[in-house]
């Protein structure tokens, strides 16, 4: 099943763009997703199984690089946003 997320992090800190840049960057790392960036959102869209893996892992990863953030996220099942 496809699945895509909508997906936008808020840094609790000032200086807030390097640590959206660097999750980004950290996202864009896995090769089983397709990964958009806009202005405001990430989409990430691929297998099921895979994009919960990659949300996971990344908001893990996150959290022990220290960057508290808010994330808010919609998902879409059973739907190719990219």
């Amino acid at each position: 099943m496809k699945l895509s997320i909508e997906l936008t992090m808020y840094p609790l800190k000032d200086n807030y763009l390097p640590v959206i840049e660097d999750f980004i960057d950290h996202l864009k790392d896995y090769k089983d997703i397709k990964i958009e960036v806009f202005p405001t959102c990430t989409v990430i869209m691929g297998e099921y199984e895979s994009v919960m893996e990659v949300l996971s892992s990344s908001i893990k990863w996150s959290v022990n690089n220290k960057d508290k953030a808010v994330f808010i996220s919609k998902f879409l099942p059973n739907y190719e946003a990219l």
